[in-house]
C-alpha cells in the first residue's frame, strides 16, 4: 500500500492512470479502498475542458468524488469505523465552525475542501485512485446487502435531494426538469418522491427522454427542433417548479420563460463561467423565486439510507461499468450520450 494508480487530469483530454505515491496514513485519517465511482459530468467538464464552470484545474488532478469503498486502514479513533467496513464517501470536508457551519448550512462553507475539485488551491485530490484517505466524518457504513456501485451513487443522489428540498413544499406542484442527463433523472426520483405532481423532462436527444419516461416522467419533451413543444407544454399545464439542470444559459432561458408567474426555479446545472445572457426581466415581472441549489448537506446520510432501504433504485441509470484502470475510455464512454446514462468504474 505504498502507491496507489490514480486517473489523473493534466490537461483538457489528457487523463492518464498514474502510480502516485501514498506516503503514511496521517494522524486521525482512514485510507480507503477503492471499489466503486461514478462518472460525473463535472468529472466530463474538467476532462474537456480542464475546468468547470469558474473552478479551473491549476495542477494535475485526481478526479472522482462519487465513491465507495472498504476501510483499509486507520490512524488513531474513528468511532464506528473498522478496517474492512464497507463506506460510501462524502467527498465533501467542512470545518464545522464557520458561521455558515454553525447555521446548518455546510454545504457553504467557508472552508470547505470538495474532492476531486478544482474549487480551492492547491485542489484536493479526487477518490478515482486504488487506495485514497479521508477523515472519519466523511465515511458512512454501508449495510452488506447494498452493491458498492450504488453506495458511491449516493453523492448525485444527495445533490437531488438537496435541490428538490431547495424548491419548498412540491407536494402535488407540477414541476419541470430540464436536461435529462443523470442529476436530471436522479432529481425527477427525488421530486416524485418527495410527492411532485405531474412531472415534464426536457432535452435535445430522444435516448435520455426515452430514459426519463422509463423512470416515470409524465411528459418527455423534446426541443431539438425548437421550442414550440415545450410552449405548448407549459400552455396545457402551467408548472409550478422548473429544476435548471442542464448548465446551459438556454436552458436557464428557457425555464424562466416556462415557469408559471408566481413559480420556482432552483438552479442546479452549473453553468459556463463568466456572464451570460438570461431574460431576467421576466424573473421580476412574473415574480420568479429563483434559488440557486450547491452540492448538499446532510442529505449525504439521508441518500445512502434511502438506496439501502430500496426507496431510490439508484442503479437503474447505470449503463455500463469498466475497470478503474480504464477510466479515460470510460470517461469518453460516458461522454457519449447516445450510449450511455451512467457509467461506474469498478476496482
Amino acid at each position: 500500500m505504498n502507491s496507489a494508480l490514480a486517473a489523473t487530469l493534466f490537461a483538457p483530454e489528457d487523463l492518464r492512470m498514474v502510480e502516485t505515491p501514498l506516503g503514511d496514513l496521517a494522524p486521525g485519517m482512514v485510507r480507503i479502498r477503492f471499489r466503486a465511482g461514478g462518472i460525473c459530468g463535472s468529472d466530463m467538464h474538467y476532462y474537456r475542458h480542464a475546468r468547470t464552470g469558474d473552478f479551473v484545474v491549476r495542477d494535475p488532478l485526481i478526479l472522482g468524488h462519487e465513491i465507495a469503498g472498504e476501510v483499509a486502514a486507520l490512524n488513531g479513533p474513528a468511532p464506528g469505523l473498522k478496517v474492512g467496513d464497507r463506506v460510501a464517501v462524502n467527498p465533501s470536508r467542512w470545518c464545522g465552525h464557520c458561521v455558515r457551519c454553525r447555521e446548518g448550512r455546510p454545504n457553504l462553507c467557508e472552508n470547505i475542501y470538495f474532492m476531486g475539485s478544482a474549487s480551492k488551491y492547491p485542489h484536493m485530490q479526487g477518490g478515482f485512485a486504488s487506495y485514497f484517505d479521508a477523515v472519519p466524518a466523511q465515511c458512512v457504513a454501508v449495510p452488506d446487502h447494498v452493491p458498492l456501485q450504488a453506495a458511491a451513487l449516493a453523492e448525485p443522489l444527495a445533490v437531488c435531494l438537496h435541490a428538490v428540498r431547495r424548491a419548498g413544499d412540491i407536494r402535488g406542484r407540477s414541476a419541470i426538469l430540464f436536461g435529462a442527463g443523470p442529476i436530471g433523472l436522479l432529481t425527477l426520483l427525488a421530486a416524485k418522491l418527495a410527492g411532485a405532481g405531474t412531472t415534464a423532462m426536457v432535452d435535445l436527444a430522444a435516448a435520455p427522454l426515452a430514459f426519463a419516461t422509463r423512470l416515470g416522467a409524465d411528459r418527455a419533451i423534446d426541443i431539438s427542433g425548437g421550442e414550440e413543444p415545450l410552449a405548448q407544454a407549459a400552455a396545457e399545464t402551467p408548472f409550478d417548479v422548473a429544476f435548471e439542470v442542464s448548465g446551459t444559459a438556454a436552458g436557464l432561458a428557457a425555464a424562466i420563460r416556462t415557469v408559471r408567474r408566481g413559480g420556482t426555479i432552483v438552479q442546479i446545472g452549473n453553468l459556463p463561467g463568466g456572464s451570460i445572457p438570461v431574460p431576467a426581466n421576466a424573473v421580476m415581472a412574473k415574480e420568479i423565486d429563483f434559488r440557486g441549489s450547491f452540492r448538499f448537506g446532510h442529505e449525504f446520510e439521508e441518500a445512502v439510507r434511502l438506496i439501502a432501504d430500496g426507496s431510490v433504485d439508484v442503479l437503474q441509470l447505470v449503463t455500463a461499468e469498466r475497470p478503474l484502470a480504464d477510466a479515460p475510455d470510460a470517461v469518453r464512454l460516458a461522454l457519449d450520450r447516445s450510449q450511455s446514462v451512467k457509467v461506474v468504474l469498478t476496482a
